[in-house]
Formats: C-alpha cells, structure tokens, sequence
C-alpha cells in the first residue's frame, strides 16, 4: 500500500469543482487487492447525508490524523532505536574499562540485560508498570495489574520504547560489578529489577495513577514530580542498585587491600585495556541520547511539540558538553595543586559528559538553555567528588556508574525543583502547574516533590534489592572466587579464549608453566573445586579482608608458582 501523499492537503474547500475529481487523481494513493487507501477508509466514515464541503472537510481532517499517527510511531521507532542502540555503548565502555581477560564476560552481560529485560518486562514489567492506565480516573495505585504478557495492549510501539528505558536501567549496574560477579547471579539480576523493581518506579512517577505522577487527576500538593525522561526512574533506580550491589559484592582482589588483607595505603589502580573503547562507548551513549530525552515527549505531531522536543534537544547537548568541561578542568586543577602537575585525563572527560547528560534528562523540557549548562556545570563537579568519595570508602565501581548515575541522577531530579519554569512546564505536560522551580520564583513545593521522589526512590529501591543481593551472596551464587577472580572471567566462563584486540601482547601465564587443560587437572587432584566453593560461601563483604586473605592462602598452596599481581 503506498503512503497517503501530504500534497493532497493543498485541496482547499473553495475548490468544490475539483473534489469530485479527488479520487481519480493521482496524489490519491491506489489501492491493491481488497485493501483500501487511506482516502477510502476516511471517505467511508464520512456522514453521507453532509454537504460535499463538510464531507471534505471531515475526509481531509481523517486522512491528517492518520498521518500525524503514522508520524508518532515512526517517530516512536526512531527514539526506541536510539534508546536500543545505547546498549552498544555501554558495552563498549565497560569493554575499556575492564582488563582484557574479563572483556567477553562484561559484553554477554550487558547482552543479557537486553534479553532479561525483553522477557521480564514482556511478562510483567510493562503490566506493573502501566497496566489499566486511565487518564481520567482519579484513583492511585501502588503497581499496574493489567496488560500481562502485553495481552490488551493496542500501543506496542510505547511498550518498545519502555522496555528500552527499563534496559538501560538495567545495564547500568553490568559496569560496576565488572570483573568479579557470577553469570548466573547478574541474569537474575537483571530480570527482578525489569519485571518488578524498576516497574513500580515508573508506576508511581509516570502512570497516570502513580502517586507521585504529574500526570494524573489529583497530582501530590498539587504539582506532582517532574521527571521527564528519567533522571529518577531510570538513572537513580540503575545507581541505588549499584551501590547495594558493590557493597555486598566487595572490591576486587588487590584493589583497597593486599593479599594478606592488610588495607593498602593507596589503592591500586586497575587501568582498562582500550581508551579508544571508552571514548568510542561515550559517544554512542551521548548520540543515543537524544532518542531517550526526545523520544519522551512520545509525539511529534502535537500542537507545538516541535518546540519542546528542540528544546529538550538543545539542552541535552549543552549539558554534556557543559558536564565534561567542569569536571576535566576541575580534576586538572586538583592534579596540579597536588602533585605540582596537571593532567586531563580521557575518563574523567568522559564520565563527566555522561554526567551532564544524566542530570539533565528530568528537566530536559522544562529548564532554558542557560539553565541546562548550569546543571551540567554543577553535574561535572558533582561526578569528580562523588568518585573520589567513593575511593576513600572502598567501593569498588569499575566504570564510576555510582557518582555517574546515583549522584547525578539525584542531582537532576533535585534540580528541577530549582530551575523548572512553569510555562515551559504546561508545554510539555499540556497541562497548568501551579509552581516553578525555587531559582525561577517558585514557592518551593515543586522542590519538595522532588526531594520526596528522591528519598522514596532509593527507600524502595533499598527494600527490595538489599535482601536479594544479600540472599545470592548466602548461595554462594554472587561472586565469583579467587582463583577465577585473578585467571580471568572469560577463561572460566567463556571457554577459556581470551578477546582479540589490535595490538595485544603476548599471553604470560599467571600460574606457572602449562595450559588451561594442565591448570585445571591441577585443581581437580587438588579438590580446588571444593575449596573454591567453601570460600565464595565466605565471602561477604564483611569479611572481605579474611576471605582475601584465605583466598590467596589456598591459591598458594594449589600453585606454588603463582605470581599475585
């Protein structure tokens, strides 16, 4: 069936003669076998009994808004495709920020977001979340309880578009815990936080019957939470799981502590293995980007939509590249004044941008242009404390995700109490607020939603994920031992084939003289397999320093050989 022709709308009522002549001509798409043009499905709808003027006008009004449809869910596929393609550059990054015997292990497990997601949000995510939506009913739910396995949903292309949110949400966490988790315990992982955790977030924030929605009948103090394109529901729910997860989970070997699990008095650094993967995972993040702030307005066609979705683009590229400035000068200026040398560091630059760009995806429609390059400014900065914050508390966070997401996803909710301005607010959400942000004159009771949805976030978020992670580290199921930790993931997991990259040097075996079929004859007569499992039974990350110190005891004596790095 060929496309409606948008000339045909050139016909003016006065041209009274010409409309008899419509259909024969050859703007009016022709039809094939029994299907009908789109010229015939809306004359066939029109009053018979009406004047020709008004049957027209009525055809001319159907066939438009079969168009601006049509305009929506292409729109639709383009920003759930942007939203999609994000999960390339989170992979990249984690690739190049991992070292080189862990790449595979970190790449499945961002694939493995995608595909939990798919299924758990498939199955029930998209039901806790936005089941039985209705617009016009007042009343407030705590989860969706309808839609299950998408069964009476007519929009699919907005269940495309949410589950890329919820798997973006996801993967989040696949950096943080690089280099030392268990295949089994991230799937299953990654399909409770898309069929349960993260759905009833985006229940409360983005449903028309959430409690916090801004989009319902009776919104909370009259204002509801404004969070646009997820600066709470995605980047604050993916960076409170980061935390709980690196918590429990513990550092790497060699990390904060050394192999007797004396603590070290400078951590040792673990510098990833491809810069030209990082920067190349932070370009795809920032040009994907602009299908998850832009595809949140969910439609092109509105009156003056192309307005808010500009915006929301402007602002998004003013962020990033404000977020990356601040934090790559700030960090040159503390290199300088502490080792008599500055330096710009690539991952600091980069991190920095992705930082911008997470604080401003709640207030991307709501917040001028000079406004999104403070909150960039600021996220920049906020990025580089919250790093070495991290550092100074022994959480090991591979690719930074916590101060990246947790910190700046906070930081972006929080700033649109500050810095939303009402008119913009009713353009974007059709619909009048009764407050602004603080710095715009506003009376603070936006800036105490925000506040509220902050701190019920990570409540929530902390109730459910902290017992779950605390119950696969019972099992044993959560990280993985010594011996795997130092040989490297992908040669335990991945059939022991190193990845390929251009310019590798030689394999230098860390236990000795052999291969992987002599190592792991040495283990089997060695009962490894047994003590491997009573030592990750062990580990907890209250007894981090023990355990490292066991670990490394029992490698000792299985390989008297080995050489602890």
């Amino acid at each position: 069936r060929l496309p409606y022709r948008p000339t045909c709308l050139l016909f003016t009522l006065h041209q009274r003669d010409h409309y008899r002549t419509i259909k024969e001509s050859p703007l009016v798409p022709k039809t094939y076998g029994n299907e009908m043009s789109v010229y015939e499905s809306c004359h066939a709808l029109v009053d018979p009994s009406a004047s020709e003027l008004d049957q027209l006008a009525s055809t001319l009004r159907c066939i438009g808004q079969s168009n601006a449809n049509s305009i929506d869910v292409f729109f639709l596929i383009y920003a759930s495709s942007l939203v999609f393609f994000m999960q390339a550059g989170f992979a990249m990054l984690c690739a190049g920020c991992v070292q080189l015997k862990n790449v595979q292990n970190s790449m499945l497990k961002n694939l493995l977001d995608a595909c939990g997601a798919a299924l758990g949000f498939y199955s029930i995510g998209y039901a806790f979340a936005y089941g039985g939506s209705d617009f016009e009913n007042p009343q407030k739910t705590f989860i969706g309880t309808s839609n299950f396995f998408l069964i009476g949903v007519d929009n699919l292309m907005f269940w495309l578009f949410q589950f890329a949110f919820a798997a973006s949400s996801a993967t989040i966490v696949a950096g943080t815990l690089a280099e030392r988790c268990q295949m089994a315990a991230y799937l299953c992982y990654s399909m409770t936080l898309t069929g349960f955790v993260y759905p009833v977030v985006a229940h409360s924030i983005w449903s028309p019957q959430g409690f916090l929605s801004a989009d319902s009948v009776n919104p909370l103090w009259g204002v509801g939470v404004i969070d646009f394109a997820g600066s709470a529901v995605v980047h604050l729910t993916g960076g409170t799981t980061a935390i709980i997860a690196t918590y429990l989970l513990g550092p790497r070997r060699g990390r904060f502590y050394d192999h007797r699990g004396q603590p070290l008095e400078i951590p040792k650094e673990f510098p990833g293995h491809s810069a030209a993967l990082q920067m190349l995972g932070t370009f795809i993040l920032w040009f994907g980007w602009y299908g998850f702030n832009t595809g949140s307005a969910l439609s092109i066609t509105g009156p003056e939509q192309e307005q808010v979705v500009s915006l929301v683009a402007v602002n998004t590229t003013l962020s990033a590249a404000s977020g990356c400035i601040s934090a790559l000068m700030l960090n040159y200026i503390i290199d300088d004044r502490r080792w008599g040398e500055g330096s710009f560091s690539l991952s600091v630059a980069s991190n920095g941008c992705l930082s911008g760009l997470v604080s401003i995806t709640g207030a991307c429609a709501v917040v001028d242009p000079w406004s999104a390059v403070v909150i960039g400014f600021v996220a920049g900065i906020l990025y580089l404390a919250s790093s070495k914050l991290l550092v100074r508390l022994r959480l090991d966070d591979v690719v930074d995700a916590i101060p990246v997401h947790f910190t700046n996803g906070a930081w972006g909710t929080i700033s649109t109490g500050l810095f939303a301005q009402s008119d913009l607010i009713s353009l974007a959400y059709r619909q009048t607020i009764s407050d602004q942000g603080i710095f715009m004159g506003g009376s603070g009771t936006l800036f105490g939603t925000q506040l509220l949805c902050v701190v019920i976030n990570v409540g929530w978020i902390c109730a459910v994920m902290v017992p779950f992670f605390f119950a696969l580290n019972y099992m044993g199921w959560l990280r993985a031992s010594s011996a795997d930790e130092v040989e490297g993931l992908d040669s335990i997991y991945h059939g022991g084939k190193r990845s390929e990259s251009f310019g590798e040097e030689p394999r230098v075996a860390r236990y000795g003289e052999g291969n992987r079929r002599i190592r792991r004859r040495i283990r089997q007569q060695s009962n490894c397999y047994s003590s491997r499992n009573a030592l990750i039974r062990q580990q907890s990350h209250s007894t981090a320093r023990t355990s490292t110190a066991e670990g490394e005891e029992q490698i000792q004596k299985i390989y008297p050989q080995a050489v602890v790095p």
